[in-house]
C-alpha cells in the first residue's frame, strides 16, 4: 500500500480521510500546515499528497506548485469545499497544475479511496 500525506486546515477532515485510507491499508500522515507538508514530502519519501485547497498559512496551490518544483513525480490530489469562488474553479486550476485527481467537498470515505486508488495507478 501507499504512504500518503493528508494536508488540511480541517481537523475533522483530515480524521475521516484517515480513517477511511487507513482501513485500506494505507500509512497515512497527516498535517495542518503547508510549509510543514513541504518539508515533509521532501524528506518522508510519500507516493501521495491530498491537499485542501482553501488554507491559512499556505494554500493549497501554492504547495502543488511547489511540490511541482521539488518533488515532480509524487502523486497528488486536490480537494476543495470552495471559498470566495466556487470549488470547481479551484480545483480546475489545480487540474492544470498537474493534480492526478480532484475532490469536491462534501466527498465520502468511498469516493476518496477510489480516488486515491486512481490516482497511484495514473502514470505520472
Amino acid at each position: 500500500m501507499a504512504k500518503i500525506l493528508i494536508l488540511d486546515d480541517n481537523l475533522d477532515m483530515l480524521e475521516m480521510q484517515a480513517e477511511h485510507l487507513r482501513a485500506e491499508g494505507h500509512d497515512v500522515t497527516l498535517s495542518t500546515s503547508g510549509p510543514d507538508a513541504v518539508a515533509g514530502i521532501k524528506t518522508g519519501g510519500f507516493d501521495l499528497l491530498v491537499t485542501d485547497i482553501i488554507m491559512p498559512d499556505m494554500d493549497g496551490i501554492e504547495v502543488i506548485m511547489s511540490l511541482r518544483k521539488l518533488q515532480p513525480p509524487i502523486k497528488i490530489i486536490a480537494i476543495s469545499g470552495g471559498g470566495r469562488v466556487n470549488a470547481r474553479d479551484y480545483l480546475e486550476l489545480a487540474d492544470r497544475l498537474g493534480v492526478h485527481g480532484t475532490l469536491q467537498k462534501p466527498f465520502s470515505g468511498i469516493e476518496l479511496c477510489l480516488a486515491v486508488d486512481g490516482a497511484l495507478h495514473r502514470p505520472a
